[in-house]
């Protein structure tokens, strides 16, 4: 009996609940392309269909039975598997977008990073800030030492001083206040990142990739000052540049990728994402 003697062809609706599919499919592709689930799950669904496939085919029944008493067990695979994926999926859909008072109020905070940065780089002082946004950051927060002060071009400079015990860590930055110092932030897994920055910088699209935080970024090997959101990095910014892109992100009251993409655009920005010298420590 061959597989495709009783296919028949979908009707309207049947069209319709496959391009909803196929745009499911591809959206799922698309938010784990990069990252180590992605050749995780192609080769899951590898796996699957050919299994699928060849029970059908060659009718092998208790293959068939035991693939379909799998299926609860593949379903619970798939969480664990992909629990840092799902939870930042989840994180993101959870946004408060109608919360605009800790939004509005780092419109103050914006010209002492300006000034803080520009020291830094100048005197090749490497830092790694994080401004949070919308989605909380409470758990990085937990993991270096509770500040809970005004954001200052001096108590910035104090705490990523060379030989302070906070340099080593990344500040975060909640509101109009600096809440905790010498933070551990997740270093990036995507592989395209591995081999071309260092742990500062690894750093910053971490937190990005799992928050919808802003990060600073400076080299303590050449100064570069870079901007990391949404799991994407801008490197070797110039002063100006850097002072209008991180004006135009902490004042609009919301995020978005697809806002930072038209942000950069508008300051003419080199297209590439990661340049492959000036690498940090």
């Amino acid at each position: 009996m061959s597989l495709f003697d009783n296919f028949e062809w979908p009707d309207g609706q049947g069209w319709f609940e496959i391009i909803i599919l196929a745009i499911l499919m591809y959206s799922i592709f698309r938010f784990f392309k990069g990252t180590r689930g992605s050749s995780i799950l192609s080769g899951l669904i590898v796996f699957f269909i050919s299994l699928y496939a060849l029970t059908s085919v060659i009718n092998l029944t208790v293959l068939n039975w035991l693939l379909s008493k799998l299926t609860l067990y593949f379903s619970l695979a798939i969480i664990i598997i992909f629990q840092p994926e799902i939870r930042r999926a989840l994180a993101r859909l959870g946004r408060k977008p109608w919360n605009k008072k800790s939004l509005s109020s780092q419109k103050n905070i914006i010209q002492p990073l300006i000034n803080s940065t520009k020291s830094l780089s100048q005197k090749k002082i490497g830092a790694l800030i994080a401004i949070e946004r919308e989605i909380g950051t409470r758990s990085f927060q937990d993991t270096g030492t509770k500040i809970n002060a005004e954001v200052s071009p001096e108590l910035i400079a104090s705490i990523f001083f060379p030989r302070s015990s906070l340099h080593d860590g990344g500040i975060i930055i909640s509101g109009n206040k600096i809440k905790s110092a010498g933070c551990i932030f997740p270093l990036s897994q995507k592989e395209q990142f591995n081999k071309t920055l260092g742990t500062r910088h690894r750093a910053a699209i971490g937190i990005t990739e799992e928050t919808d935080a802003v990060v600073i970024v400076v080299s303590e090997q050449t100064g570069a000052m870079s901007i990391a959101y949404n799991g994407k990095l801008r490197r070797g910014l110039s002063y100006e540049r850097f002072s209008r892109i991180i004006t135009s992100l902490l004042t609009r009251n919301r995020t978005g990728l697809d806002h930072f993409r038209k942000k950069i655009d508008n300051e003419n920005i080199n297209s590439e994402t990661i340049q492959l010298e000036d690498l940090d420590d």
